[in-house]
């Protein structure tokens, strides 16, 4: 399998799916900016999305990927076709019990994720009214978790990549009519939007069905029982709650914390979606290919192909983290003000989101190598050591998130994610790489050190640019600004685009010829 193909299938298809992110949240600014009705809805989008990460994408797919890829392996596509059936009747039945509860007990949910809200009566009934509506949508984006983890193990990697492009265009839509046509003043444009959510998350899972029919895979409908498939998938999957989900853990505990501050949750949002589009292009599309590359490598007993990967895996990831990550930190203000700042969304907004996605961008690369590194445990079926890991890295994220937020507010809770971040990931890369399961050579380790110098002085030259061009961040006309932030991010890409080639941190002549090749 061409590795750095598949990444690019799957981050072509993320990338779609963020970009179509910023058209919606653009709306979504103008329509609401940071006010109650976006906190409310920030918190119920929030909650199925959690809970889908930590069970559905983190645990389960951290364990299911490497059992049903083993099953294919070692005893054929039809007994692990029969494996799926079983794992997936007990996923949904699980869902559905749990979908059940949460209506019943929401009040209680929003209580202990949004504890300041209480002190709002009106937005509390709200959040607790829009997290029912959009919580089903943890059922679809859990089954489509499920059935993409089956498509990705036979290498079909772009339906449940694209699946959440849906999304983005119903809710865009939805957003395009309050804003352009109106709604009447008796609806209330929090619940339109919670409906969208249940209505893309059912069109999501549509999408990855017909794919599914396409490739000529059935997976049985069986009656829920406790097999000794699903007694394996619990055994691996219960750590894998901490360690897969690490990320959703530590944005939960910032969301109970910025309940306390108008607006944080809001603020942070917005910042997180914007770190979210090189955190999802990049490491969602190496979690998703490198797990099961790694466990079909390392059952067949490829224990060179399983190094080469996880070398290029991380070069690979570095050489399009690190830049990011700098612009991020550098230029905040420029992308926060041109992206969002209309309508309800005004210059104090402006100014929160752009500190807090400076304090997240630090974090950003060891989110992306997260999703590096976790496989290399996952494809061994050990879960149990990335959830200490996640554990203690969870424990520095509540400590740090308490002992800043009195003086830094929500800016605060982002630090404390990064910290958090990298205490985790460095516990992840020292402990592989003192098992002898990553062994860096001196040509990853030389091209990361030019990476990491390549980024710094593509800093220092945005720095600059960015106050040459401040007149056409200051212009009113939207197209202006626009063009302004595209002359901005162009001019990065190119002074670290030739410094990378020069300096070898990179050859990025040879990996756009490996697109274009089937094999490598």
């Amino acid at each position: 399998m061409n590795l750095l193909r598949s990444f690019a299938t799957v981050g072509g298809a993320t990338m779609a799916s963020r970009l179509l992110g910023f058209v919606r949240d653009t709306l979504l600014a103008a329509a609401v900016g940071t006010g109650p009705v976006a906190d409310a809805f920030v918190v119920a989008f929030r909650l199925p999305n959690l809970f889908r990460r930590l069970f559905a994408e983190g645990a389960f797919n951290s364990a299911f990927i490497p059992l049903f890829g083993r099953a294919v392996e070692e005893e054929g596509d039809e007994k692990a076709r029969q494996i799926a059936g079983e794992i997936g009747s007990g996923l949904i039945s699980s869902l559905l019990v749990i979908t059940a509860l949460a209506q019943i007990f929401m009040p209680a949910v929003v209580w202990a994720l949004a504890p300041g809200f209480v002190d709002d009566p009106e937005k509390f009934d709200l959040t607790v009214l829009m997290s029912r509506i959009a919580f089903p949508y943890l059922i679809f984006m859990s089954a489509l978790a499920f059935l993409g983890g089956i498509l990705n193990t036979y290498e079909r990697f772009a339906a449940a990549a694209l699946a959440p492009v849906m999304l983005n265009i119903v809710m865009s839509v939805v957003l395009a009519v309050v804003l352009f046509v109106g709604v009447p003043a008796s609806v209330n444009l929090g619940i339109i939007l919670t409906v969208g959510v249940s209505v893309a998350g059912l069109l999501q899972l549509v999408v990855v069905l017909i794919d599914l029919r396409r490739a000529g895979i059935s997976v049985p409908i069986l009656r829920p029982r406790m097999t000794p498939a699903v007694k394996k998938l619990l055994v691996l999957g219960v750590p894998g709650v901490i360690a897969g989900g690490v990320t959703q853990i530590n944005v939960a505990v910032g969301q109970v914390i910025a309940s306390m501050q108008d607006g944080a949750n809001a603020l942070l949002y917005y910042a997180d979606r914007l770190y979210q589009l090189p955190l999802g292009v990049i490491g969602i599309a190496i979690g998703v290919v490198l797990l099961p590359s790694l466990t079909r490598q390392l059952r067949s007993g490829q224990t060179d192909h399983y190094q080469r990967s996880l070398n290029n895996a991380l070069e690979f990831s570095l050489a399009l983290t690190l830049p990011a990550s700098v612009a991020l930190a550098v230029v905040p203000h420029e992308i926060v003000g041109v992206l969002f700042q209309r309508g309800a969304f005004d210059q104090a907004a402006t100014n929160g989101t752009s500190a807090a996605l400076a304090a997240y961008a630090f974090g950003l690369p060891a989110f992306v190598l997260n999703k590096v590194f976790s496989p290399g445990y996952f494809a061994r079926e050990d879960t149990r050591t990335p959830m200490i890991f996640a554990t203690i890295g969870m424990v520095v994220n509540v400590a740090v998130s308490l002992a800043l937020f009195s003086s830094l507010q929500h800016v605060g809770i982002a630090l404390a994610t990064t910290i958090a971040g990298w205490v985790n990931t460095g516990l992840l890369i020292f402990t592989l790489w003192h098992r002898g399961h990553f062994q860096p050579d001196l040509r990853i380790l030389r091209k990361v050190f030019f990476l990491l110098v390549c980024s710094l002085l593509m800093g220092v030259a945005l720095h600059f640019a960015a106050g040459w061009l401040a007149p056409l961040f200051a212009d009113g006309a939207l197209p202006v600004r626009l063009g302004g932030l595209a002359l901005l991010v162009g001019t990065g890409l190119v002074i670290y685009a030739v410094l990378v080639q020069a300096t070898g941190g990179s050859d990025l002549i040879a990996h756009a010829k490996a697109l274009r090749r089937r094999k490598i």
